[in-house]
């Protein structure tokens, strides 16, 4: 088979329109090297990408106008053409149309990846509060695709070169993380992201530190008891399934100290407790990548950017890393399931000597 058949078919979910998610995306495939990484298919509209292009001052942008994915071709930039509508985009003011058509995107590439017409999928970041106005109980990509793809507990992973971090709980109000914060789900989570670091980061023995819940750990009972009555045991029932968890940490001296070098990835209790020091350290340079999942789903680390849309200033090194993080893991699970399909024949055990 050709390199070309070979290359991975890239379904692209064009977020917000009037953030800076197709500024990423034509940045990102302005490079043709991109090219030869994958085949990348843009859901959303030639009227809205020109959009864009015109804003940005991109005349250098060549693809070609798919009315179905199987006229795909693997030599371009593909955009799957979903609606005609002349749609009026006030850049950073999302509202109601926006959200709606992030969900077209989201939906149709979802829908082709799910029916094995793509490989992957990399979201552009959309605005939740436009989406959920007519979406009730929207809450992020995560929550989505959990449902979408029937997986029972997908995982948020963000994922750098310094540091690998997952959630416990992830958009969820503070007021609710400490009922959301059971043995059960620390074992869950716990149980899929060890089996993500195996088969999508082939790493075989992973290591994995869990952080506690309150200050210094709880310092022993003394600012709470969730370490020693839930998180505790749930590491304890991790490492009699062969997981090799470790913990719990203070989160403060834990990161402060570099000490999430020693380990594999970071399980935290709640959203700001991973993502703060996260993005702190790695911003602009992470993906978001979301493990549990049936198929492969990765984004920037970065959200909307209302701020500077429109403006020719959004970086695409995030999304790049997320292309080229949604290609790898990919590859990475064919091999895995190769060897499991295929595993090497027991040597007989003969009595001669």
């Amino acid at each position: 088979m050709s390199d070309e058949a070979n290359r991975v078919r890239a379904a692209i979910s064009i977020g917000d329109v009037t953030g800076i998610g197709m500024e990423v995306i034509l940045k990102t495939f302005m490079d043709h090297a991109m090219l030869q990484v994958c085949v990348p298919v843009i859901y959303g509209s030639s009227k809205t990408l020109s959009f864009h292009r015109k804003a940005l001052g991109i005349n250098d942008f060549n693809y070609t106008t798919l009315r179905n994915i199987d006229e795909l071709n693997r030599r371009k930039v593909n955009l799957l053409n979903l609606w005609d509508d002349e749609l009026k985009i006030e850049f950073g003011k999302p509202d109601e149309q926006s959200g709606n058509y992030a969900m077209q995107s989201l939906e149709a590439a979802s829908r082709d990846l799910q029916q094995g017409k793509t490989d992957v999928l990399i979201t552009a970041p959309l605005d939740k509060h436009a989406v959920s106005r007519s979406h009730t109980g929207f809450s992020g990509h995560t929550g989505y695709l959990g449902k979408f793809f029937e997986a029972p507990r997908p995982l948020m992973l963000l994922v750098s070169d310094l540091m690998r971090v997952a959630l416990v709980t992830g958009h969820l109000p503070v007021r609710d993380v400490v009922a959301a914060v059971t043995t059960e789900t620390i074992g869950a989570s716990l149980k899929t992201l060890n089996q993500s670091l195996r088969r999508d980061f082939a790493i075989r023995k992973p290591r994995i530190a869990v952080l506690g819940l309150n200050p210094h750990a709880g310092d022993h009972g003394a600012i709470g008891n969730e370490e020693q009555e839930v998180i505790e045991p749930a590491i304890r029932k991790a490492g009699d399934n062969g997981i090799l968890a470790f913990g719990p940490y203070p989160a403060d001296g834990f990161f402060g100290a570099g000490t999430f070098k020693k380990f594999d990835a970071v399980l935290a209790m709640y959203h700001d407790q991973g993502l703060v020091p996260f993005k702190a350290l790695s911003f602009g340079g992470g993906v978001n990548f979301t493990a549990g999942l049936p198929v492969v789903r990765t984004s920037p680390d970065h959200g909307t950017g209302f701020n500077i849309a429109g403006k020719n200033e959004a970086s695409e090194a995030s999304f790049r890393k997320a292309v080229y993080m949604a290609c790898d893991i990919r590859r990475n699970r064919m091999r895995n399931d190769e060897a499991g399909r295929n595993p090497l024949p027991q040597a007989s055990m003969s009595s001669d000597r």
